[in-house]
Order: C-alpha cells, then structure tokens, then sequence
C-alpha cells in the first residue's frame, strides 16, 4: 500500500505513537510515600480547621451493565458546612433533585421531584450524622470521606501504598498530584497547591468488580468566606410536602434503576 500522508501527518502519527510508548510504560519517577502522606495531612489539616465551608461540587459515578458495557452519570451540588453540627448539601443529576439538611439534631432529607421528605432524630455531629445515614439507610454523601474531622486517619487507614506523581493542572488550578492503593480500592487526589492546599479532585478505583469502575468528585468552588447562620441550617419544607419513611423516598438514589439504565 501506498501511503499519501504528507510529511507533517507521518509526524504527527510517529508523535502520537511514541506518546503511547511512553504513557505504556511510564512509572512515576518521584514516587514517595512520606512526601504523598505529608500533603494529604496537609489538606487535612487545613480542612478540619475551617469552621464555615462553602462548596460547589460535581461527581461521576460508573456502572457496569450485565454486558459489560461501561455508563457514566453525573450530578452536581452545593454543599454547606458549619463544624461541628450543622448541613445543608443538594444534589442534582438525571435521575435525582434531593436536598439533605442537618440542624444538629434532626436530618431531614427531601426529594424534590416527589416532594417528600423523611426525618431522623440524630443529635450529634457531621460524621455522626453522615454514619446513622450510611447505615441505617444506605445513603451516602458525595465526598463525605473529605468532610470528617479526622479526614487523615480515615484516608490512610488500610493503605498499603502511597505515591506522589507531581504536579497536575484541575480545572485551571495548579495541584499536587497524589495516588494511594488498597487492599479493594485504588484512589487518587488532586491537592491545590499554596496556602489553600484544599482536595480539588478525587478518584475512587474499584479493583474487585469488571472493567475497575470509576467514582470522581471535583470540587469547582471552594468558599471559607461565606456567611452560614441558623437560617442556612433550618428546614422548611415545601408547600404540600408529605412528610414519609426513608424506604418511601423514590428519588434519593445517585443511580437509575437497572431497568432505566439499559434502555437504547
């Protein structure tokens, strides 16, 4: 066969190919498990010690279908912290509109799309209130791994490798790039470099199911600023909202359901 490339198309094929070649075989040079640990209690640090946080967020979420094809859904919100004891997150996506408040005593969650909302008495803090809820109800929320007061502890629990890969770019901010390994789990993080050393973006690996799907979060806006009284904690729920058991809620699920999923 004849090839008609033009010389700048044979040079951009042999750019690209020698691009792969590296990519293939590249391994991180810099690799240090203290220098990766120092960064990640970095960011912790700095995270725990802000009282009022404001933040503005976007997930992927993965699944594997029973024929192995790979589907992506997305989501975003707004999240509201005031330590120790006080949330109001949002999250927004294709299949749900749901709103979690958290007073310091009662955690009120409403679905939008159905207006109905459930209650749990839970007086406590944050990560107290985020355990009850993953527990007793299966509901998770988005980057709450980054949200806890030991974000640290709970981060390197279980890590049997630690890498820092280098300096990384997310969203336009300058980062440092940071991977970890588990025993199940594989996850990278995206710290901002300078004197706000906040997650920028986080990636959850499965390593137990087909084809490793995916979990990523990016923070997009990150506010220490913001003014967070009372009110932003109260919950009001809408005209004519029926008031219903957890297992009631329909629309909560950061998924459709498998049926949905498949459609063509």
């Amino acid at each position: 066969m004849t090839d008609h490339a033009t010389p700048f198309e044979r040079t951009a094929r042999l750019t690209s190919l020698t691009f792969l070649l590296v990519v293939a075989v590249w391994s991180p040079t810099r690799a240090d498990d203290a220098d990766a640990k120092k960064i990640l209690k970095a960011m912790s640090d700095y995270v725990t010690g802000r009282q009022h946080i404001l933040l503005q967020y976007d997930v992927d979420i993965e699944v594997i279908t029973p024929q192995l094809e790979k589907l992506q859904f997305a989501s975003s919100g707004e999240m509201r912290l005031s330590r120790p004891d006080k949330l109001r997150a949002t999250r927004t996506g294709g299949y749900t509109d749901v709103e979690l408040v958290f007073d310091g005593k009662t955690a009120s969650l409403l679905g939008r799309d159905s207006n109905t909302f459930a209650q749990l008495d839970t007086p406590g803090s944050i990560d107290q209130m985020i355990d009850r809820l993953r527990a007793e109800h299966h509901i998770e929320l988005p980057g709450a791994d980054l949200l806890l007061p030991n974000i640290y502890d709970e981060l390197v629990a279980g890590v049997i490798e630690a890498k820092y890969i280098g300096h990384s770019v997310v969203d336009g901010v300058e980062c440092e790039h940071l991977a970890f390994r588990n025993q199940e789990t594989d996850w990278q993080l995206w710290v901002e470099r300078g004197s706000t050393p906040i997650p920028r973006k986080y990636v959850i690996t499965s390593k137990t199911l087909a084809a490793a799907p995916q979990y990523t979060l990016r923070i997009t806006d990150w506010d220490t600023d913001a003014s967070l009284d009372a009110k932003t904690f109260a919950f009001n729920p809408p005209a004519r909202a029926k008031s219903v058991e957890f297992t009631a809620l329909a629309d909560v699920g950061e998924l459709p359901a498998p049926a949905e999923a498949l459609k063509e």
